[in-house]
């Protein structure tokens, strides 16, 4: 069997395993069996949807990178399961993000894929499609020092093969402007909410896009009111108007400094209520590492920043560096014709056996 059929296999079977945010005991599993018999490796945590090997036994000095990936998707919605290969492309629910990078994980891991100079492990987590309070990785951290000894985090989240490092803040926050009720033919009597979150909003509306050069990436502040709600009926003056706001904000603020932000930009009106729903922080970028320019120049890969969010920032808070590099195309993740290339399975897979073994491509 060829790589590419091999790594499709594997994909379609991913796909096939339901496994959505907080029901990821099935693919748990699964990938626990199918990884059980590889030699070298050891079970260094399973608990809470986390499964994490390490090689056995460590080289000394050699620096730990772990390639990383989570096991949860979105919901179905329109998208399809069972996967199924569909001329050069897998398709299917979390194809893309990430089952996929998951299949090139559990090949490399199964090839016995190792380096003279390097070590290798494995991190397959679950919750990571929800909000960061639901993390899994956070509390793996506390219960398992011994992960916090990573040189690098390959996070394998959808980049097209291309680096992406950082990522940018997620500050989700609930807007309420208050009115008064009255009649729509008597106004006057009231306080009309939709009339004043116009104004409230505006202030939002017309915050201009903040861009951030940190390492020669740029990476792009802006601010979203992603939902409204208001009015209850036809001939009724509204007398309450909820908004859903999101910012992404670069690497270069703190989520303090995030949410000071967004209530300076609301603080003109005293009908207006801002309430925090979340607030993940952005994640370090880590370009100085050397392992990163290592994996860069095995196949002369572009380097962008990440703007979204993603577990880099989770390891930045454990104070280990970590990027985005992954086989499926961002444009894919979560939609209705959710799919990855063989292709780029195929060459994931060979840039980063390439990168283990400290090559090129023109070396290969």
């Amino acid at each position: 069997m060829s790589l590419g059929d091999r790594l499709a296999e594997l994909t379609t079977s991913l796909v096939d395993v339901a496994s959505e945010s907080r029901d990821e005991e099935a693919i748990v599993s699964w990938i626990r069996e199918r990884i059980a018999g590889v030699p070298h490796l050891r079970s260094a945590d399973d608990e809470d949807t986390v499964l994490l090997y390490l090689p056995e036994p460590r080289h000394a000095d050699a620096p730990l990178v772990l390639l990383a990936g989570h096991v949860d998707t979105v919901p179905l919605g329109g998208a399809a399961r069972p996967g199924r290969r569909g001329g050069d492309a897998v398709i299917g629910r979390g194809a893309a993000d990430m089952k996929g990078a998951l299949a090139v994980m559990l090949a490399l891991a199964e090839d016995g894929s190792a380096a003279r100079d390097l070590d290798l492990g494995y991190l397959f987590f679950g919750r990571e499609e929800l909000p960061i309070g639901a993390s899994a990785l956070l509390p793996l951290f506390d219960r398992c020092p011994e992960v916090r000894e990573t040189a690098l985090a390959l996070v394998m989240e959808p980049t097209a093969n291309a680096i992406e490092a950082g990522c940018t803040g997620n500050l989700n926050a609930r807007i309420t402007i208050r009115g008064r009720a009255a009649h729509s033919a008597r106004p006057w009597l009231g306080e009309n909410a939709i009339h004043t979150a116009f104004g409230a909003l505006a202030s939002l509306a017309h915050e201009p896009v903040r861009a951030v050069d940190i390492d020669g990436l740029t990476y792009r502040e802006v601010t979203s009111v992603t939902t409204i709600q208001g009015g209850i009926a036809a001939n009724v003056v509204p007398d309450r108007v909820v908004a859903h706001v999101n910012v992404r904000y670069a690497p270069d603020r703190s989520p303090a400094s995030a949410e000071a932000g967004l209530r300076e930009l609301l603080s003109a009106d005293d009908r207006v209520e801002l309430e925090i729903l979340g607030n993940a922080p952005p994640g370090p970028v880590a370009r100085a590492n050397p392992l990163v320019e290592r994996l860069r120049a095995t196949a002369d890969l572009p380097v962008g920043p990440k703007q979204a969010w993603t577990p880099v920032a989770e390891f930045g808070l454990a104070a280990i560096d970590a990027v985005n590099f992954g086989p499926g195309d961002p444009r894919y993740a979560h939609a209705d014709d959710e799919c990855v290339e063989v292709a780029a399975l195929v060459r994931t897979h060979e840039i980063l056996t390439a990168f283990l073994a400290g090559a090129s491509e023109g070396e290969r």
